[in-house]
């Protein structure tokens, strides 16, 4: 209701202040007025009736003066005094003069005396009334001196006064029901217009743009409306802005495979991305402002954000947390500014496997240098015996001859197979993918190992291979088939066996699987068996001129083809290699 309107009682409140003030003015100025006008009538009809008074008075004996006062006030109704050069009341028309006290100190009195018409209205002691004297010189009996003094009690001006009042209040109380009519339309309409602009404002602070615009207007309501209608434009363009910016950020920070983290001075979480959570292996949602040390157990973040906070300059740290498996990250750490203070942020670069590659660099190089070293001593070393005068001892030469060509050879074939196995990590090994026949990569795969087999004393045997396609690479299929079973020739003991199968899994792969009954190979070298250069025997592997690479080119192989191959095998009973690879439709 516009009664429980605030405005409302204020408006009402001070129009009846307004009112209450200008009766209040308006009671003193009419009083001032009514008394003022009043008393000037009395005191001219005083005045003229104190003239014809006067003249009367000069002749009347002293023994009638009583008598002729009375029957002077009952003419002109009004009290009538005659008081001597002394003061002293010889006569008086409402009083006995006997009993009245000295009148030469009244004011009207001493007017009169300085030959003067004097006045006053003051309450009279004798009476008990409010009265309005009137002096004037009187000359009786031949001397001067004497006064005549009339008065008239005041109950006229009061009860004018008063009827003036009671008109005033009326017209006032008209007025004041007029002026609540108006403040109650007035502020029924200005509660109305400010409970909008109070709606409109308050669905601004809540982002709520839908309201309709508020109306115009040619007053200050207006000009408010038009500067709140101005300002929620304005608004509504920045806040559209300011969310598509923050949509773009957080798009922009959830697919980033970097862990982002942001922390308050106090160091409390404000913000972090997915990435975050899988790299510190968190599986629950991070509550808001939740403490660091609450969430990351690993000191080390918190020392470098602590640093971060209490020196204001960008840090930059390799660190691995045991949390996330003991992945390796590269922290960088900068300060920023946030709502509540100073705060910080971090990025954390998993760089697992980029040191793992460093590291198989590494490994690669030592291991191409060292592989490249032995066969190029040996050459060297039975090169300068030979020029050292060898060349001429014919039971020698050609042995040293034979060495250097085995040792050339070796060199050749670690070139080759670092060629194919660049070939293929560069992506040009694999040519327009065909089908191909597995049985007949089979057969090649046989033909060419065969020699070495028979040599070795190491029967090949061919289990259940169905006729199956594949989509690939045919030379490179049957470069992958040749590396696993010559593997499995030369790493086998005499009379051992070789057998391959092939065939169709239960989801329709195709399977080929290449196991004897060799040496086998320990648990612990599974996991490193498809490195570059990683070897089980290393002394055997040289013996039988293997380069370390052969797995390495047989997993790119099969991974280029689509494929995937793993290995069992036990040390001492032998190893099984099996490679599945979609089927060719």
């Amino acid at each position: 209701m516009v009664f429980s309107s605030p405005i409302f009682r204020k408006l009402l409140t001070s129009a009846f202040i307004l009112i209450a003030l200008t009766v209040l003015v308006l009671d003193f100025d009419f009083t001032r007025y009514t008394s003022k006008h009043e008393t000037e009538e009395v005191r001219q009809r005083l005045t003229a009736v104190a003239r014809v008074m006067v003249a009367e008075a000069e002749g009347v004996p002293p023994e009638q003066m009583e008598t002729w006062a009375k029957a002077a006030s009952a003419r002109a109704e009004c009290r009538v005094t005659v008081i001597d050069p002394q003061g002293v009341v010889q006569a008086d028309s409402h009083h006995d003069p006997e009993t009245m006290e000295n009148h030469s100190g009244r004011p009207e009195i001493q007017a009169a005396y300085a030959n003067r018409t004097g006045s006053s209205i003051r309450r009279s002691r004798t009476l008990g009334r409010d009265m309005c004297y009137l002096a004037v010189p009187l000359r009786y009996l031949g001397r001067s001196g004497y006064v005549l003094r009339l008065a008239l009690p005041l109950e006229n001006l009061d009860e004018a006064i008063a009827a003036g009042r009671r008109r005033m209040l009326t017209a006032s109380l008209v007025a004041a029901l007029v002026a609540l009519l108006i403040a109650y339309v007035f502020s029924h309409s200005f509660t109305r217009r400010v409970g909008r602009l109070r709606a409109f404002a308050e669905g601004l602070v809540k982002a709520n743009f839908t309201a309709s615009p508020l109306p115009d207007a040619d007053d200050e309501i207006g000009v408010l409306a038009r500067s709140l209608n101005s300002a929620a434009s304005q608004l509504h363009e920045l806040v559209e802005r300011l969310s598509l910016e923050s949509s773009r950020r957080e798009a922009i920070l959830a697919t980033m495979g970097e862990g982002v983290l942001a922390v308050d001075k106090d160091l409390r979480i404000t913000f972090y991305n997915k990435s975050f959570t899988r790299a510190m292996g968190l599986h629950a949602e991070i509550p808001e402002s939740a403490p660091l040390v609450d969430v990351v157990r690993a000191p080390i973040v918190r020392e470098i954000l602590s640093r971060v906070l209490s020196t204001g300059e960008t840090l930059k740290q390799r660190l691995q947390l045991a949390a996330a498996e003991g992945r390796a990250f590269e922290v960088q750490a900068t300060p920023m500014r946030t709502a509540v203070g100073r705060g910080a942020l971090a990025i954390f670069h998993d760089i697992t496997d980029l040191e793992r590659l460093e590291r198989v660099r590494k490994d690669f190089v030592a291991n191409v240098s060292h592989e490249l070293r032995t066969p190029l001593t040996a050459i060297r070393g039975y090169t300068e015996t030979l020029l050292e005068g060898a060349l001429e001892d014919k039971e020698n030469n050609r042995r040293f001859l034979e060495i250097i060509k085995t040792h050339a050879t070796r060199l050749n074939s670690i070139a080759s197979d670092l060629l194919a196995l660049s070939e293929l990590e560069s992506g040009r090994a694999v040519a327009e993918p065909e089908p191909i026949s597995v049985r007949s990569a089979v057969d090649a795969a046989f033909r060419t190992v065969d020699a070495d087999a028979r040599a070795r004393r190491v029967k090949l045997i061919r289990g259940g291979i169905d006729d199956v396609s594949v989509l690939g690479d045919r030379v490179r299929l049957e470069q992958a088939i040749v590396n696993l079973v010559d593997n499995a020739v030369k790493f086998n003991r005499p009379d051992g066996e070789v057998r391959i199968e092939v065939g169709r899994t239960d989801d329709g792969q195709v399977s080929i699987s290449v196991a004897d009954n060799g040496i086998g190979i320990s648990s612990a070298d599974l996991p490193r068996l498809f490195e570059r250069f990683y070897r089980v025997d290393k002394a055997r592997s040289r013996e039988v001129g293997g380069t370390g690479l052969g797995l390495s080119i047989v997993k790119h192989i099969v991974e280029r083809m689509h494929g995937t191959i793993t290995v069992e095998s036990q040390l001492g009973k032998g190893s099984v290699f099996t490679i599945l690879f979609p089927c060719a439709l």
